[in-house]
């Protein structure tokens, strides 16, 4: 592990009893806008529908630019509105430089370009360049051709094993399950190559060593920021470049245990290979070539140990990589405390900002998660036969652990309807789950659909207001109605307003360039720190109590805002404070 880097321009504030730990210096006054903010995530078909076909779109997106600015938040990422056949809900990029009609037009995009910049909201756009749609022109084009041809060069087409090629080159499975290899029918009707795909079928993973499929990604990355994008969520950041020998792994990419060695990702041949650096370096120089403002990347990278992610985001390649350790991390103070303490001393060995996160588009969202027993393995989907999640439970802890995410030093990123205190759903009918999961693992994974379902806008209006109809493409769980927008719009406690508190007071106290200080001697139950902010002389304590007894906070501190109801002044169980420590 490396050095800790200590808080030298900090003078940690004094508590009687307790043990102050300095575990992350205070950023830089004229730190630029990214290493602080706090982004939302659209996932475009689940946001706001404006056609009333059911399916969310930029027009509807549009409409509730009005809604993110009120939140306070600094940008928007939009999963992916390309040109698309749909079967990974857009993961599948068939054109990577025009807009799915499904979700509007060019010119759709650029109104709520110019209406977010207005609002003083940047926006940023997924980029997929691990894969393609098989429905590409490249992928056809490659179908078409001969083995051995410039267009089958732009993917990973190979010869398979066995007598007459009948066997797949390798034993690679795919991510969504199933072989990560299929055989392709030859111009002349014989059985032909095959092609890799790590994730669907409809899938086709590019040849990164390939110099057109280089150059091509430069081309797109240019087409979006000459119309102004702020920068690029990379998916499947990790993935572009593979083992040259693809050679057999003997595995399947589940999610490993502490002690398995796949946990070092580089060990496989398909992740994290040295080789990607490479090609985010080129990226890097040039986004930095077209001057300033900053535009920025952000990597999906599902890498360990911690020391291979900070590869990631050293100063000539990403700007920001999703902290996913913290993610995972179970409901427990210990863990939280050892998560942020070697996230902290990571980044700042490569001079860059932490990137917390709670929740995503391909993750049970933390609501749900935070209401099974703790500890209990991150599912991939809930269903209504599966143990379910204790509601009220798992909105107390997601509430804290909002507080607790936001009062970090860095930059955060929230998914949409988590500032709602939205729940997995845990009750979708099988028949109409559309996760290429929950295909190709024959129904043994439930998938992603559970937490993509379209968000509640009005409490009574059919669909909950998510458009003009009553149609959704999921349907909206019942509960939803309790949550929608409308109802906690201006209600004092409810979540909605929490996290537009927890934003006000993030940007007033510049907490999210504050130097972060440990504080230890409340127990193990308990997790504490000091964001020094922007003042030394004003500092917020950040309290978060895992464990059953009330917590008494230090003389002195004045109670900015908590997650629940204080007992007799005290933080109850499952509940977070932010408090103004005397100067």
């Amino acid at each position: 592990m490396v050095g800790l880097l200590l808080v030298t321009s900090t003078t940690p504030p004094s508590l009687p009893g307790l043990q102050m730990t300095p575990v992350h210096p205070r950023d830089r006054a004229d730190a630029p806008w990214w290493r602080q903010a706090v982004i939302y995530q659209i996932y475009p078909r689940s946001f706001a529908d404006s056609t009333g076909d059911g399916i969310g779109d930029l027009p509807g997106a549009r409409a509730k630019l009005p809604y993110l600015a009120a939140l306070g938040v600094d940008a928007v990422w939009f999963s992916p509105f390309y040109v698309s056949p749909q079967a990974d809900a857009g993961y599948d990029v068939a054109d990577y430089r025009d807009i799915d009609p499904l979700f509007g037009t060019l010119a759709d995009f650029q109104d709520l370009l110019d209406d977010a910049t207005g609002l003083g909201i940047k926006v940023i756009v997924d980029l997929v360049p691990n894969h393609s749609s098989s429905e590409h022109p490249w992928f056809t084009a490659a179908l078409a051709a001969a083995p051995g041809s410039p267009e089958r060069a732009r993917y990973l087409f190979r010869d398979g094993r066995g007598e007459d090629g009948e066997l797949p080159p390798n034993d690679w499975k795919s991510v969504f399950g199933g072989p990560g290899w299929t055989r392709v029918v030859e111009a002349d009707g014989r059985p032909g190559q095959w092609y890799l795909h790590l994730f669907d079928v409809t899938q086709p993973d590019f040849d990164w060593t390939n110099p057109d499929v280089r150059q091509e990604f430069l081309d797109v990355i240019d087409f979006w920021v000459k119309r102004g994008v702020a920068g690029f969520r990379v998916d499947v950041a990790a993935g572009l470049v593979k083992d040259q020998t693809f050679r057999d792994w003997g595995y399947t990419h589940d999610q490993p245990g502490p002690d398995d060695e796949r946990l070092a990702t580089a060990k496989a041949p398909m992740w994290d290979q040295d080789g990607v650096h490479e090609i985010y370096q080129v990226w890097r120089s040039l986004l930095d070539g077209y001057g300033p403002p900053d535009r920025i990347l952000c990597a999906e990278a599902w890498v360990h140990p911690p020391e291979r992610a900070a590869l990631y985001i050293r100063s000539t390649e990403f700007h920001q990589a999703f902290n996913f350790d913290f993610l995972d991390c179970p409901w427990r103070a210990a863990d939280y405390r050892r998560v942020i303490a070697t996230s902290l001393e990571v980044c700042d060995s490569v001079g860059a900002p932490a990137t917390w996160v709670l929740s995503n588009h391909d993750v049970v969202r933390h609501a749900s998660r935070f209401g099974l027993p703790v500890g209990t393995p991150r599912p991939n989907g809930i269903g209504a036969d599966d143990p379910q999640p204790d509601a009220e439970l798992g909105l107390r802890r997601a509430r804290a652990a909002a507080m607790l995410m936001l009062g970090l030093g860095g930059s955060a990123y929230l998914y949409q309807g988590e500032e709602l205190g939205l729940p997995e759903a845990t009750a979708l009918p099988d028949d109409l789950r559309q996760d290429p999961v929950y295909i190709r693992t024959d129904k043994r994974q439930l998938g992603r659909d559970g937490c993509r379902v379209p968000m509640p806008w009005v409490a009574n209006a059919p669909g909950l207001g998510f458009g003009p109809s009553a149609r959704t493409w999921l349907p909206q769980p019942d509960t939803f109605a309790d949550l929608a927008a409308d109802v906690q719009e201006g209600v004092a406690g409810s979540t909605l307003e929490l996290y537009r508190t927890l934003l006000q007071i993030r940007r007033e106290r510049e907490l999210g360039l504050g130097g972060l200080v440990l504080v230890d001697g409340y127990g193990e139950e308990v997790l504490a720190l000091v964001n020094t902010g922007r003042d030394d002389a004003d500092p917020t304590l950040v309290l978060v109590n895992f464990g059953s007894d009330p917590v008494s906070l230090p003389p002195g501190a004045t109670v900015l805002v908590a997650s629940g109801d204080l007992s007799d002044g005290a933080v109850p169980a499952d509940t977070a404070v932010w408090a103004r420590l005397a100067g």
